[in-house]
């Protein structure tokens, strides 16, 4: 496996998004890989090694995919659930004086 491919299992969670006909998940697994190795190494489409096939076949590919949404559903499917906002710290939320029982200060009268 090469640096910048896809694990088997990383494969399995995107493979149900990818789209083509069956029997062409070979060729759905080679593109995806050389989008990530662009996206990785910074290599415009021209520069993509040969072993990804046409770097214009490629390129509308990445383009059609984008345009189908395929990209959009890719990256809610690998996102983790980020729960972080919903936890509350007490170091970080502060409550008013009122709230902790504090009396109110009353105004003293006048004489």
């Amino acid at each position: 496996m090469r640096r910048h491919e896809l694990t088997e299992r990383e494969w399995k969670v995107v493979e149900p998004h990818t789209l083509g006909r069956l029997g062409t998940g070979r060729d759905n697994r080679l593109f995806v890989n050389a989008v990530l190795y662009r996206v990785r190494t910074g290599v415009a489409w021209r520069d993509l090694p040969e072993r990804f096939g046409p770097w214009n076949t490629a390129a509308r590919r990445f383009r059609r995919w984008a345009q189908a949404g395929v990209w959009e559903a890719l990256f809610q499917a690998v996102q983790e659930p980020d729960y972080a906002w919903v936890l509350i710290d007490s170091t970080t939320a502060k409550a008013h004086k009122a709230a902790a029982g504090q009396k109110k200060a009353r105004p003293q009268p006048k004489r």
